[in-house]
């Protein structure tokens, strides 16, 4: 039976490291903070969503990831804490035939499971090579403009049992979520002359008609 993990992990420091290879570009739009961790669902998985949800100085480290559980899917649900522009997918995984054989990427599809995924479109599709570096998928922008969140589905690993993913990260610009005006209607004391006493029950009050 698959597992689902909602994660409720605290807040992290944000920082990274000065070895400037080719990722390194994009940390300046890393969106690591405006993931909305705390809700990050995994299905089908030994460990959390918060275990590949890594600061961009952790991204190499593999003492922490998922593995698919049951078979070799993965289902992972992403939110964002605001409005995302997606620019990349980053992505470690692996080691050898436990590399994803592809991701499906899905935007705004926050309830998406194992029952439903495969009669919806993915928003965008990428195929993933072997290798212990942080893959940079580009996504195109205007599939992920104005989003909430992501949903990742991986249908099968490139011949192992299972599959596993050590880093997930993602590129982009990120605006606060627009809020609605909050309207308060409160009445300061009740009134009970607004009110109409049942007759035989002293003491008793009811709003009119019942």
């Amino acid at each position: 039976m698959p597992h689902e993990h909602n994660d409720h992990c605290g807040h992290e420091s944000h920082e990274h490291d000065h070895n400037h290879d080719s990722t390194e570009l994009g940390f300046q739009d890393n969106l690591y903070l405006h993931i909305d961790r705390q809700n990050a669902v995994t299905l089908n998985s030994e460990g959390k969503a918060s275990d590949i949800l890594k600061p961009w100085h952790e991204r190499l480290d593999e003492n922490k990831y998922i593995e698919s559980d049951a078979d070799d899917q993965l289902i992972i649900r992403i939110p964002f804490t605001g409005s995302v522009r997606l620019r990349a997918l980053l992505l470690k995984s692996g080691p050898g035939d436990q590399t994803p054989s592809k991701i499906a990427l899905f935007a705004n599809e926050p309830n998406l499971d194992f029952e439903d995924v495969s009669d919806r479109k993915p928003t965008q599709e990428f195929n993933v090579p072997q290798g212990r570096e942080v893959g940079e998928y580009a996504v195109k922008t205007a599939r992920f403009s104005n989003i909430s969140g992501v949903t990742l589905f991986i249908p099968s690993s490139q011949g192992a049992d299972t599959s596993r993913i050590y880093y997930l990260g993602f590129l982009g610009s990120w605006t606060a979520a627009k809020q609605q005006p909050i309207i308060t209607v409160y009445e300061a004391q009740a009134n009970l002359a607004d009110h109409e006493k049942i007759q035989g029950m002293d003491g008793t009050w009811s709003a009119p008609g019942l």
